[in-house]
């Protein structure tokens, strides 16, 4: 759950943002796992500090419904005051770029909680998706012809698709991750771009192959 949107630009005395944080506890994960918190959460990170009152027009809610899910956010440490205004006039920042799911857990609870999470964020980006599809016509011919979809089928190894994943990652992070915590490093012309890496297994792996040689005695 990371993304990079122009917006309110961070100020020179802006606290540079912590690396992803991973999140596995039960209780953490039912607490961010509530619309108007991932819309807040995400609003912070890709745009800077802004006040419950800035924020709710940018997510469509109220001032008082933006203060109180900003507390409890700040309850879990995924924002933080950012100091200056009084009451809803005080802006808030993200303390991370993003969160990371754990694909497994030993604790129910937190599987459980987890799936809820991630079924929230990954409507989110699918609905982002969607809008872009049913909008692309207004956006200029050039970024029209920049954008990109692709599928992609391959045979694998589970860790060789974990390592496909960490490359990816690392690529991406390498080139634009101080864009995303520095806007300065922005060039002229940069656009928020979403970019969706989805993989998964399309068919459960074959058994273990029989070693022992067809026909042989047992």
């Amino acid at each position: 759950m990371s993304s990079e949107e122009a917006g309110t630009p961070q100020s020179k005395d802006t606290v540079p943002l912590q690396e992803m944080r991973r999140v596995t506890d039960a209780r953490t994960l039912r607490a961010l796992a509530h619309p108007v918190r991932i819309a807040l959460f995400e609003e912070l990170t890709e745009s800077g500090p802004m006040t419950a009152t800035e924020a709710g027009e940018r997510i469509g809610e109220s001032p008082t419904t933006c203060s109180f899910h900003l507390r409890q956010l700040a309850k879990y440490g995924f924002v933080e005051e950012a100091g200056g205004g009084k009451g809803r006039a005080r802006p808030w920042r993200a303390t991370t770029i993003g969160i990371s799911l754990a694909a497994d857990h030993d604790d129910p609870e937190a599987e459980l909680a987890s799936g809820v999470l991630a079924r929230l964020i990954r409507e989110r980006l699918l609905g982002r998706y969607q809008t872009w599809l049913d909008t692309r016509s207004s956006y200029p011919r050039q970024w029209r012809k920049a954008a990109h979809e692709s599928q992609h089928l391959f045979h694998v190894t589970a860790e060789e698709l974990e390592q496909l994943n960490k490359e990816l990652s690392a690529l991406l992070m390498s080139r634009f991750h101080e864009r995303l915590t520095d806007p300065s490093q922005r060039p002229p012309g940069a656009a928020p771009v979403e970019l969706l890496v989805i993989s998964y297994p399309v068919h459960l792996p074959p058994p273990e192959a029989d070693t022992q040689t067809p026909g042989a005695d047992s």
